[in-house]
Order: structure tokens, then sequence, then C-alpha cells
């Protein structure tokens, strides 16, 4: 399984990190989770391109995660592609059906289907995922990823808080994406600090932790952010970046 960063930033993107995006890919499988603003355009730039996706599994609801959905949806129309699979949590066809009354003339465009998942074991674009609801100022789904004949995991955690739940919901996999969104000394809630996420996973196994939905906050403060979370949990913790790719 492959995994590509399309967007790593958050709802105040940076030049270089747009808004949340992630491209799963096994074979010819291909999945996107999560399709905020420039997401799209990162997308474009991938051996898939927007042709070639034709499923998106939302984390929740909030802007930075869903901002480019119907730009998708317009675009595989034009492109000449002919359906689309939108996969999320409770809320996600109102929400679908919302979009769609504000742009009415993109209904009826493209084959569009619409799946609600919960905190549960599912499949999607030939994925297995297990679910599970995370701590965020929206209910969300973090998502685990089978990898083949038992090894590879992916584990995503989507916007939320450091807690243990969700650390020993990704034990044992081998490519942890976990929200980091600001340094230590930012009074926030709903996101983790890199303390409150090295807290979190002391104790447990992962191959390799990547950090994302970073605000500008931490521009220039990597190191020290590294540090915090490296004072607390011994593993490979890494900051993802906008096109990075990973082999799970």
């Amino acid at each position: 399984m492959r995994l590509t960063f399309l967007g790593t930033g958050s709802a105040m993107p940076l030049p270089d990190r747009v808004q949340t995006g992630l491209l799963l890919e096994r074979d010819d499988r291909r999945l996107l989770v999560d399709v905020g603003s420039g997401v799209l355009n990162r997308l474009a730039a991938t051996d898939a391109g927007y042709e070639g996706v034709s499923t998106v599994l939302l984390t929740h609801h909030h802007l930075d995660h869903v901002s480019d959905l119907l730009p998708l949806l317009k675009a595989r129309w034009l492109a000449g592609e002919t359906r689309l699979e939108v996969v999320g949590p409770a809320g996600t066809k109102a929400h679908v059906d919302a979009l769609l009354d504000a742009y009415a003339y993109l209904d009826g465009r493209v084959n569009l289907r619409v799946r609600e998942v919960g905190a549960h074991d599912f499949s999607v674009a030939g994925f297995d995922v297990t679910a599970r609801g995370t701590r965020h100022s929206m209910d969300g789904l973090a998502y685990r990823f089978a990898g083949e004949d038992g090894e590879g995991d992916l584990a995503i955690s989507s916007d939320t808080e450091a807690f243990e739940g969700m650390a020993a919901f990704a034990d044992g996999a081998a490519v942890v994406v976990h929200d980091c969104s600001f340094p230590d000394g930012v009074d926030v809630s709903n996101h983790p600090t890199p303390t409150t996420l090295g807290e979190a996973l002391a104790g447990h196994e992962y191959g390799r932790v990547y950090l994302t939905h970073l605000y500008p906050h931490t521009q220039g403060r990597h190191d020290r952010m590294l540090d915090a979370i490296e004072g607390r949990f011994d593993g490979d913790v890494r900051f993802a970046r906008d096109g990075l790719r990973v082999e799970c």
C-alpha cells in the first residue's frame, strides 16, 4: 500500500502546504481520504489524476477537509468520468445534498453514490477499514487500513486530541498519520500539541509516525516539536510534507 500526502496543512494553509488530503493506492485500487482546498490540484499532479480516483472517504465535515469535493465532482464530469462515491460519517449524505442544493447544475452530472459509515469495520474501494471515533469539535472518524497478510497497516487519526484510545487504535501499524496542529505553548483544545501527543503515544509501537495538519504556528519549530515528542515516546517520528510518498 502506498500513501501520498497531497495536503498536510490546515484551515490556515501555507504556500507549500494545502489543506488535508491523502491518496492511498494498492495495485489498481485508489482511495482519496479527505479533500480540502488545494487537494484537487495536488491530485492532478499524480499519476492517478482526478480521473483515476472515483472514491472519497471523509473523516469529518469541517471545511478544510471537504472544500474540494464538488470541484472534484465537476472535474471528473468534465473529464468524461461517470461516477463518484463519497463515504463518510453520519451526516455525509445531508452535507452532500446541501452542496448540490447550492450548486444544482452539478446534480446528476455523474452517477453519485453516498454512503455513511460508523465506528466499525467496512470496505471501501477495495480497502478493508476499521474506524473509531475521534475527540474533536465535530464528530468524526479515524481510520485504520489493513495491510496485506496482516502486515503494513496504515492508521490515520484525522483531527483529534491525542489520547490513549487513539494511540491504542493505531498500535502496531506500520505507518501512523497523526494530527499535530500546534507547538507547545499554544492554548488549544480538539488538537494535540507535541507534549500531549508524545504522552499518548508512550508505551505503544509503530513503524513510523508522520505529523500532519500543521498550522502556520509550527513554522520554524519542527525541531523543538520533535524533541518534545521524542522526550516521551521512543519511536520514529517525522513531519509529513505535501507530495511525500511512503510505502506501508
